[in-house]
């Protein structure tokens, strides 16, 4: 007798659902709005949510609340949580593999190498957040009887406009040394391949950085870009997304309440990059203090 062959019916396809990453939960735009996103060759990929200003002032709220706490973390512990969002990464490899062959036409061999580098790029700034201190900080020569140390400290809430062509490496490259020294972010994802970004958020949300550490909006670059170069509780903004047009219009924007602004430039983000992207958003705090040795006058401190 030959064995019944079970007959299977073919199962519908799930799609993967993408959302915005604000305050640690995965929010749909308040607008309700998508837009489709296409890979090199125009076919369809999935519809992103098109983020509108008042999710750019939501995800400002959920990065100033997360600022106190974040800055406030010792810089070994920042290490610690950068290092497990590389470890998270490595167990999703495949995954943005292939969206990272999607969004930029390349090979998969090549989006290895990408993702591979994104992961590294982690971890090289994970080890950095307790060592940056030692090179832009330290004591200060001055004439008298003080010691004078400066110490960098974080600058506060960053608006994040990713690269438009390099939507994980590059995305990961501008996010990391910004988070890695204390700050807090709100990142505009690449607007024609934002799909590798919001999946970053979900590695996020399960790895130990607190909500509202990150958030990751989604949709035209410009139209978040306005409201955040505008608004008054973002201290700093970095154009890395912004072609020169939309680069001097943010700019005097941000002159408003004087933002530290890192203006768009050529960069190779597959080379190692060097400290200029965390000293770009730290302030430093310069501190006075008696040496207790003797004054012209005789008396001691």
């Amino acid at each position: 007798m030959s064995e019944k062959t079970e007959k299977t019916e073919p199962r519908l396809s799930v799609f993967k659902t993408y959302k915005l990453y604000v305050g640690g939960k995965f929010p749909r735009s308040e607008s309700g709005r998508v837009y489709e996103v296409t890979d090199s060759k125009g076919n369809w990929l999935a519809n992103a949510p098109r983020s509108s200003r008042k999710d750019a002032r939501d995800a400002v709220v959920a990065a100033r609340k997360a600022f106190g706490g974040w800055s406030g973390a010792t810089a070994y512990n920042r290490g610690q949580v950068l290092y497990r969002v590389a470890e998270m990464l490595e167990g999703r490899r495949e995954q943005f593999v292939r969206e990272v062959a999607e969004a930029e036409g390349l090979s998969r061999a090549k989006a290895a190498a990408v993702v591979d580098a994104a992961v590294d790029r982690w971890v090289w700034y994970a080890g950095w957040t307790d060592k940056i201190a030692q090179v832009v900080g330290g004591a200060n020569p001055v004439a008298g009887p003080y010691f004078n140390l400066s110490s960098p400290e974080p600058t506060g809430v960053v608006a994040v406009l990713a690269p438009q062509d390099s939507s994980f490496l590059g995305l990961v490259s501008v996010l990391a040394p910004v988070i890695a020294t204390g700050n807090t972010a709100v990142v505009v994802a690449s607007a024609k391949a934002p799909l590798p970004a919001l999946s970053l958020g979900e590695v996020l949300a399960t790895s130990d950085v607190p909500g509202g550490v990150v958030n990751i909006l989604s949709g035209g670059t410009a139209e978040l870009g306005a409201p955040l170069a505008a608004h008054q509780d973002v201290n700093a903004i970095d154009l890395a997304g912004a072609d020169a047009e939309l680069a001097k219009e943010l700019e005097v924007a941000a002159a408003d309440n004087l933002k530290r602004v890192l203006r768009p430039q050529p960069v190779d983000y597959t080379a190692t990059p060097g400290i200029d992207r965390m000293t770009a958003f730290l302030e430093t705090k310069t501190v006075w203090h008696p040496t207790g040795a003797l004054g012209a006058s005789g008396s001691s401190y």
